[in-house]
């Protein structure tokens, strides 16, 4: 495997990782794999040539996130982006990447979160229609899922306080009620909800790690251009395990399914959050 748009590779170099992407994307061999490409460039013409080349034999080869982490962050931009045939695909190829039914559905919660429920509501018809495919149901068939807690306030408060205190590494207030109170008075009740349902709520979930949950927010955000917002939760992806390059390689992501303009934004936005967490660091 090679690091992708950066290293000197022919176009047979390319197209054999393209190959061996395919391949691992919906699980199957090289010969099909290659019958698959073929398809797509006579069915699509140029477009089909640069999905293979470009975003399999380019972006999906390169090692700076793993094919699993590509695919929570493909699955959560698709879902915010209501992409809903496309969404249909990568929820297959996120189960063949290594990610399980549990962790798809709860990128949901956070699509609910950061692009609104609307987008969630018609993604979680998308995800069960790739699962029908998967299982052999009929279309239309509703998967069962389990509830959430049934939390009260102060248990939502005490959970969202844990959770900045991760995020912010130490920062936020660790006494839950005036953590909210210092959320409120900065955003009023935006700020209220944000502490209880967005974190005391989603992100204390145990169902994904931190990790992954700022994984997908750092590409929800950078897909939907939320610069202001990234310079909260780069911070916080770094707290939680991320690497800059992670996070870094998120934006990569970003050229081929948000575009270049949306790329461009994020990586600046991370590029500035990583010089002030420099700046802070060399007082």
């Amino acid at each position: 495997m090679s690091d992708g748009v950066t290293s000197n590779r022919t176009w047979d170099e390319r197209q054999s990782d393209a190959r061996e992407v395919l391949g691992t994307m919906i699980g199957v061999d090289g010969a099909t794999a290659d019958k698959i490409a073929d398809g797509m460039e006579r069915r699509l013409g140029a477009l089909g040539t640069f999905a293979s080349s470009a975003v399999m034999g380019d972006l999906w080869c390169r090692p700076q996130l793993s094919r699993r982490d590509r695919s929570l962050v493909v699955v959560s931009v698709l879902m915010a982006q209501a992409r809903d045939e496309e969404l249909e695909l990568h929820v297959a190829n996120a189960l063949n990447h290594g990610m399980t039914r549990t962790e798809v559905d709860e990128l949901l919660l956070h699509v609910a979160a950061y692009a609104g429920f609307p987008a969630a509501m018609a993604s979680v018809r998308r995800v069960d229609n790739a699962y029908n495919k998967l299982d052999g149901n009929p279309e239309g068939t509703r998967r069962e899922r389990p509830a959430a807690e049934h939390l009260s306030d102060a248990e939502r408060d005490a959970r969202a306080a844990d959770v900045r205190r991760t995020l912010t590494a130490g920062r936020a207030a660790a006494d839950p009620a005036t953590d909210m109170a210092n959320m409120q008075g900065l955003l009023g009740d935006v700020g209220a909800l944000a502490f209880r349902f967005a974190f005391g709520e989603v992100w204390s979930r145990p169902q994904l790690s931190r990790r992954d949950r700022s994984l997908c927010v750092i590409a929800i955000l950078a897909a939907l251009g939320q610069a202001h917002e990234l310079g909260v939760h780069v911070p916080g992806g770094l707290n939680h395990g991320l690497t800059r390059t992670e996070i870094e390689e998120v934006m990569v992501q970003m050229c081929l399914y948000a575009g270049f303009p949306r790329a461009v934004d994020g990586m600046l936005a991370a590029k500035a959050a990583f010089a002030k967490i420099d700046a802070r660091a060399a007082r």
